[in-house]
């Protein structure tokens, strides 16, 4: 590709307050600490043609017994990330984190970051300490972000139990973790309910579109919804590319999601830069693209989505 072109909506920041917590969680994770700072995030993104990286903060934000201390990280998160946009709107974005399952706590947040910060969505982890997103108690959260029309990058986090002891938990239990919020979600019925809401699943959707047609083969054990029904559900959500555009998981997206709901990401510093350069060859040599299709994936869908960007 030549030139800025790139909307990265999976990108991550990490507030120099926050780095130590992000080690010790790579650590705990069995994963290459990442390191992050403002010049050496620009730096890959003109490296990989990237105009603008969505930032979010995608890890807990306290312990699970610590609600007041998940509100203050929240805040200075989203107010850290939302200077550099101020900085560089042209550059960078922001879905601000909200601290979950603290309802109350993220509604606060969530009007704030929108309101006051600019924000251009808000993101949510794959379960809120166990709590997944389907969860009835979240319903006044759905509702709120419903009437902004927000964008909401749903990431994956560890889930209670580890599929594969010993292995690390991002590479092996992340992408199941996607799947299973996703399907909590449109058994819910969430996506229906709330059809202004843009929700986007990291890595292709996990294991969602490999699955999804035996997901919905569970409706037929649900009085009163069929499998066209679920999947119509499970079509609603957006998809993005982040380390995830291989041999075998991009046709698998694709057969399941249109081109319109595929979002470019990197996942960067997470992913390690030099993980990631065969998955962004594998989207760009891609043979069976119909024209237009590249562009959108890589830009357009994303405009589509924050219109802010088209205009800058």
């Amino acid at each position: 590709m030549n030139g800025h072109a790139r909307i990265d909506v999976h990108q991550h920041v990490i507030p120099p307050d926050r780095s130590r917590a992000i080690a010790d969680r790579a650590a705990a994770l069995g994963w290459p600490v990442p390191a992050w700072d403002r010049q050496g995030a620009l730096a890959m993104m003109d490296r990989h043609s990237i105009a603008t990286g969505i930032l979010s903060y995608a890890a807990p934000l306290a312990a699970p017994d610590d609600p007041d201390g998940a509100r203050h990280t929240a805040r200075a998160v989203n107010e850290f990330t939302a200077e550099l946009v101020k900085d560089r709107p042209d550059r960078f974005g922001n879905f601000a984190v909200l601290p979950l399952p603290d309802v109350d706590g993220a509604l606060d947040e969530a009007v704030h970051a929108l309101d006051e910060l600019d924000a251009d969505g808000v993101m949510l982890l794959s379960n809120a300490h166990g709590r997944y997103l389907g969860d009835p108690e979240f319903e006044p959260l759905w509702a709120e972000l419903d009437a902004r029309a927000a964008v909401v990058l749903v990431h994956p986090t560890a889930p209670p139990g580890a599929m594969v002891p010993g292995l690390p938990s991002p590479l092996v239990d992340f992408p199941y973790d996607t799947a299973r919020t996703a399907l909590h979600l449109a058994v819910a019925g969430v996506p229906g309910r709330y059809p202004r809401l843009k929700m986007i699943l990291p890595h292709a959707g996990g294991f969602l579109p490999y699955a999804a047609h035996r997901f919905a083969a569970a409706a037929r054990l649900r009085p009163g919804t069929t499998p066209e029904d679920l999947l119509a559900e499970l079509r609603r959500f957006w998809f993005d590319t982040a380390f995830c555009a291989g041999p075998a998981s991009l046709p698998s997206l694709l057969a399941f999601a249109a081109p319109g709901r595929v979002l470019y990401g990197s996942d960067f510093p997470m992913v390690p830069e030099e993980w990631c350069a065969g998955f962004d060859d594998g989207l760009v040599d891609y043979p069976h693209w119909q024209d237009g299709d590249l562009h959108a994936i890589h830009r357009g869908n994303a405009e589509r989505l924050i219109p802010r960007l088209a205009r800058s």
